[in-house]
Order: C-alpha cells, then sequence, then structure tokens
C-alpha cells in the first residue's frame, strides 16, 4: 500500500507536468523555458539562443534592404513592411524573455512550490480550474498563430506567389531579398534559405504564443492562489476547514501570509511581463493596422486566399492582446475581491483585537494586483478597445495617405 506521502508526491508530479507541459513545449523549443540541467548541456539554452538571433538577423536585414532599395509599389512596401514589423517586434520580445529568464524560474519555483503546499482536495480543485483556464487560452492562441504561419509559408507562398521578370521565373521567399543578392534564387541554397526563413516564422510564431502563455500561467496561478485566500477569509469565523489552527489568531496570520506570498509573485510576474507587454501594446496597434488595411486591399483585388490568410493573422492578433488584457482584468477583479470579502464576512463576531487585524488585508487589496505595459498603461478589456479603436483611426489615416 503506497503511503501517504507517496500518493501527495505521485499527485503533485502529475499535476506539475500537465501544468507546465504546453509552455515548456513552446518555449522550450526556442531556448527560453528554464530547466534545471548540470553538466555541459546547461549551456544548450545559450546556442539556441545565440542561433535564433541569427535566424532572426538573416530574415530582417535583406528584407529592409529590398523595401528599401528594390520596392517602389507603396502597398507592397506596407504589406512587407507589416511583416517586416511583426518579426522585429518578435526579436525584441525573444531578447526580452531570455534576459528575464532567472525571473521566469523565479516564478516557476514559486508556481511548484504552491502545488506542493496544496492539503485540501478543494484548494486543489482551485488550481486545476484556474490552470485548465490558462492552457485552454494557450491552446486557442497558439492555434490561431500556429495554423495562420502554416498556411501563409507553405501553401501561399510558394505556390500563389511566383512572378516573371524579363521571362525568367522569381521564386519568391517568406522574406522578400535585396536584388543584389542573386545566388538566393540558386539550388540548393533557394531551399536552404526558404528553410531559414521557415524556421524564422516558426520562432516569431512561438515568440507571441508563448509570452501569452507565459501570462496566463502566472497570471491565472495568482488568481486560484487569491481564490483559495478568499475561502479561508470566508472560513474565518467559523474555521470549520482549519481544525490544525483552532484560534483565530492563527487562521489570521496564515492568511496575512499567504496574501504577502501572493503579492510577492505578482511583483515578479510583473517584472518578467512589464517590457514585454509594453513592446506587444505598442506593436500591436501597428500590426493589427497594416493587417487591416492589407485586407481591404486584397478585399478590393479579390485576392481571396491572401485575404483568409491576412484575416486570420488579424485574429490571432487580436486574440494574444485579448489575452493579456483579460488576465489583466481578472487579477484585478480576483485580487480586489479580497478586501470584499474581508468587509462582508461577519467579522463583527471576532474579537476587537482581532476586528483590527482585518483591516490591514482590506488596505492592501484596495491596491489590487495589476498588470502593466511598462508600468504605463494598465491591462484590463477597457485597454483592448482603446488598442482596437487606436488601431481603426491609424488605418483611416493610412487609407487617406495612400490612396
Amino acid at each position: 500500500m503506497p503511503s501517504a506521502k507517496d500518493e501527495h508526491d505521485f499527485s503533485y508530479r502529475r499535476d506539475i507536468r500537465s501544468v507546465f507541459k504546453l509552455n515548456n513545449w513552446i518555449l522550450g523549443s526556442i531556448g527560453i523555458w528554464p530547466v534545471t540541467i548540470r553538466g555541459i548541456r546547461r549551456h544548450v539554452y545559450k546556442i539556441a539562443i545565440a542561433v535564433c538571433n541569427l535566424t532572426f538577423s538573416f530574415a530582417l536585414v535583406p528584407c529592409a534592404l529590398h523595401i528599401i532599395y528594390d520596392e517602389k509599389d507603396i502597398i507592397i512596401r506596407l504589406k512587407i513592411g507589416g511583416l517586416l514589423l511583426f518579426c522585429l517586434i518578435s526579436m525584441i520580445k525573444y531578447c526580452i524573455l531570455a534576459i528575464r529568464r532567472p525571473k521566469i524560474l523565479r516564478c516557476i519555483e514559486y508556481m511548484k512550490s504552491d502545488w506542493w503546499q496544496v492539503t485540501f482536495k478543494s484548494d486543489r480543485e482551485v488550481m486545476l480550474k484556474y490552470a485548465a483556464i490558462s492552457r485552454n487560452l494557450t491552446i486557442i492562441g497558439a492555434s490561431f498563430m500556429y495554423t495562420a504561419g502554416i498556411i501563409y509559408y507553405l501553401i501561399v507562398v510558394p505556390f500563389f506567389f511566383e512572378h516573371k521578370v524579363n521571362n525568367q521565373t522569381i521564386r519568391p521567399l517568406v522574406f522578400p531579398i535585396y536584388s543584389k543578392f542573386h545566388q538566393f534564387q540558386i539550388s540548393p541554397i533557394y531551399e536552404i534559405v526558404y528553410v531559414a526563413h521557415c524556421m524564422c516564422g516558426y520562432m516569431i510564431y512561438s515568440v507571441t504564443a508563448g509570452a501569452c502563455g507565459l501570462a496566463a500561467l502566472f497570471a491565472t496561478h495568482a488568481c486560484g492562489q487569491i481564490e483559495m485566500i478568499v475561502s479561508r477569509l470566508e472560513d474565518l469565523v467559523n474555521g470549520a476547514r482549519c481544525k490544525q489552527s483552532p484560534k483565530i489568531h492563527q487562521r489570521i496570520a496564515a492568511i496575512v501570509k499567504d496574501h504577502v506570498r501572493i503579492v510577492k509573485f505578482a511583483i515578479v510576474v510583473e517584472e518578467v511581463l512589464r517590457e514585454v507587454c509594453l513592446v506587444e501594446f505598442i506593436s500591436s496597434v501597428c500590426t493589427i493596422c497594416l493587417l487591416e488595411y492589407s485586407c481591404i486591399v486584397d478585399w478590393q483585388q479579390d485576392n481571396k486566399l491572401s485575404l483568409a490568410n491576412y484575416f486570420m493573422f488579424f485574429v490571432s492578433l487580436c486574440f494574444n492582446i485579448y489575452i493579456l488584457c483579460y488576465i489583466g482584468e481578472l487579477l484585478m477583479e480576483k485580487s480586489s475581491q479580497i478586501g470584499y470579502t474581508c468587509y462582508m464576512i461577519n467579522w463583527y463576531q471576532l474579537s476587537p483585537k482581532s476586528s483590527r487585524s482585518l483591516i490591514l488585508i482590506i488596505a492592501i487589496a484596495s491596491h489590487p494586483i495589476k498588470l502593466s505595459a511598462g508600468g504605463m498603461v494598465d491591462l484590463s478589456l477597457l485597454t483592448f478597445g482603446n488598442v482596437l479603436k487606436t488601431s481603426v483611426a491609424y488605418l483611416s489615416f493610412l487609407r487617406t495617405l495612400v490612396m
């Protein structure tokens, strides 16, 4: 018969694998997910980061030269510029996440410690519920992003972008190349470059989906911990769940300790995501605007396949910024609930000394936990609406300028 400790250890390992699996797959493939490895293998992530940055640069530099020196059509320039901007922003986010790897590891250790300390079945169910929310958000966002990328890279570009110049067929690349580099049309160089561009595309979509998945993972975990604190506050007077702490001041001390731990965890999460959210917030306005413009142009030209692809990219980017704003809203709402619950319980049945202990909890909860874009804009559903409105305003300006 397995002991209670063995059962707890088995349950813990199973839950940890389930919670981190998706994020490990996405971010681990590009060297961002921190893994504790000893020996020479602990330097593998450095090699992966260097290779990824070289791949980004390999796609960015020739494409930028093509826009500056070769392309004269303003509409095509805008389309390629949107692709180039998306790649550049992904590279910046990748570098930020690479720098923040130690803090990401710290957040992961926070989460592992919380899962290890779970004792009540109800608490575990709450944590699993929020882990499922994180997993579903990550799956939906990654599915949109990877599906749009596969269609564009493996169907649209190779089969629909070929054109002829001086009776010569020019084989297309995902990222256009500066015309002085003639050798890129020669086999097998063309195939090697195309594969490198596909690798760059995979990294772009992995960084975008992985950053949103990471934010969802940490924020929903904090929400789960807050809900557990709320349930303990609701049970504070009766103490039915806390038989091991029969004294009221011990139960209050445990609640305060857990509340402080969540606040500290949220501070580290904010440090990890602050710059990523800022870059995502600023870039999404421009990128969504360019995608809207591309959809309008393809609609006018009756280019249905390209329209469908750009529309899928548009939905993917909108959903990614929505994830960040949604979890920011959820975190603010949940953290504010602690103070509200403190006031709504039968605190008047407690002794005056114990009642006064709740004042500090209410004071801390009056400043809810927030996710911000660089400390300048709080992420909320209102922010998401502002992003869409701003992108439409820029679209109107762009159409007036170009047409």
